[in-house]
C-alpha cells in the first residue's frame, strides 16, 4: 500500500540529496550536510548526478523518437527539475502519458503541484516495491495500457534498495507485465573499489536511517537485464551512453559511476514466461 509518511526534517532523503547535487531548491539543511559529507568521500558526485540527469533526457528522447513509445512509468522518480520525463516525451508527442512513482513526501508535494497542470501525467504515492498496488492503481490504469508498449525507468534508484528486498525481483515483476516491444531503462551506482562501496553504503544507511540500499559491482547490475535485449551501445557508464555533447562527456565522475543502459522486452518474456539470458541487439 502507499507510504503516507510525514516529512522528518531530521533525516536526510536520497531524493533531496540528489536535488541538492543538481543545484535544486527542494532540499533542507540536513540534506545539504549529508551531501557535503558524501562529497568528502566521493568528490565528483556532483558530476555524477549531472551526467545521470543528462542520460535520462537522452534515453527518454530515444524511446520516444526512435521507438515510438508514448507511455512511460518512472519508478523512484525523485524531485521535479528541468526536463522531466513528461516534458521530454510530450515535446516529441503531446499525447505522451507519464506515471511517476515515489514515496518521499517532499517529492509528492512538489510533484503534485506540477502534475495538477498536466492531465497526461500523475504521481502515485507508493514504495516502488509495491508493484501490485502501483500497477492496479486507478491513476496507473487511466494513463497506462499494458497491452501497448511502455517505457519503464529504474533510473538511479535500485541502489536505494538493499539486496534483501530484492531489487532484481522488482525489475522482474514489472517486466513480466510488459508486452514485447516495451523498453526498460536501468542504471545504478557502481564502483570497482570495494572499500568505497562499503564506505558509501554504510554512510548512506546511517545518514538516511536505513532508507537506502548499497553501491554495487557492474556484474550485479548486469543480472537485472536477464531476459532483455540490450540496446546499443550496451551497458556502460551512462556518461558514454549515446552522448550528444563532448563537453558533457568530459565532466566525468571518478570515484563511482552510474552504470546501465536501455533494453527491449522480447517476445516470450511476458507474464512469467521462461526468461532467457540477456542478448545484445
Amino acid at each position: 500500500m502507499a507510504d503516507n509518511r510525514r516529512v522528518d526534517l531530521s533525516v536526510p532523503s536520497a531524493a533531496r540529496m540528489y536535488d541538492w547535487l543538481l543545484g535544486g531548491h527542494y532540499n533542507y539543511e540536513v540534506d545539504q550536510r549529508a551531501s557535503e559529507e558524501l562529497l568528502k568521500v566521493a568528490p565528483t558526485t556532483k558530476e555524477l548526478a549531472r551526467n545521470n540527469r543528462w542520460f535520462l533526457e537522452r534515453v527518454v528522447r530515444v524511446m520516444a523518437e526512435e521507438h515510438g513509445i508514448r507511455q512511460f512509468v518512472d519508478f523512484g522518480s525523485g524531485l521535479p527539475t528541468q526536463n522531466n520525463v513528461h516534458q521530454i516525451a510530450q515535446a516529441v508527442d503531446p499525447r505522451s502519458r507519464v506515471v511517476y512513482v515515489d514515496d518521499d513526501p517532499v517529492v509528492l508535494a512538489h510533484g503534485q503541484a506540477i502534475f495538477d497542470e498536466n492531465d497526461q501525467s500523475v504521481v502515485i504515492a507508493s514504495d516502488m516495491l509495491e508493484t501490485e498496488y502501483i500497477l492496479e492503481h486507478a491513476d496507473f490504469r487511466r494513463l497506462i495500457d499494458l497491452d501497448q508498449p511502455v517505457g519503464v525507468l529504474f533510473n538511479s534508484v535500485l541502489h536505494c534498495i538493499p539486496d534483501a528486498s530484492g531489487p532484481g525481483d522488482l525489475v522482474t515483476r514489472v517486466v513480466d507485465r510488459l508486452r514485447p516491444g516495451s523498453f526498460v531503462v536501468i542504471c545504478q551506482l557502481v564502483s570497482d573499489d570495494a572499500g568505497l562501496r562499503r564506505q558509501v553504503t554504510e554512510m548512506m544507511l546511517e545518514q538516511t536511517h536505513g532508507r537506502w540500499g548499497q553501491v554495487r559491482e557492474r556484474a550485479q547490475v548486469d543480472r537485472y537485464f536477464d531476459g532483455l535485449v540490450i540496446q546499443p551501445p550496451g551497458l556502460v557508464d551512462v556518461t558514454d551512453w549515446r552522448p550528444d555533447s563532448e563537453l558533457k562527456r568530459r565532466q566525468r565522475s571518478i570515484e563511482w559511476t552510474e552504470y546501465g543502459g536501455l533494453a527491449e522486452v522480447p517476445p516470450g518474456r511476458r507474464s512469467g514466461a521462461a526468461v532467457p539470458r540477456p542478448r545484445t541487439a
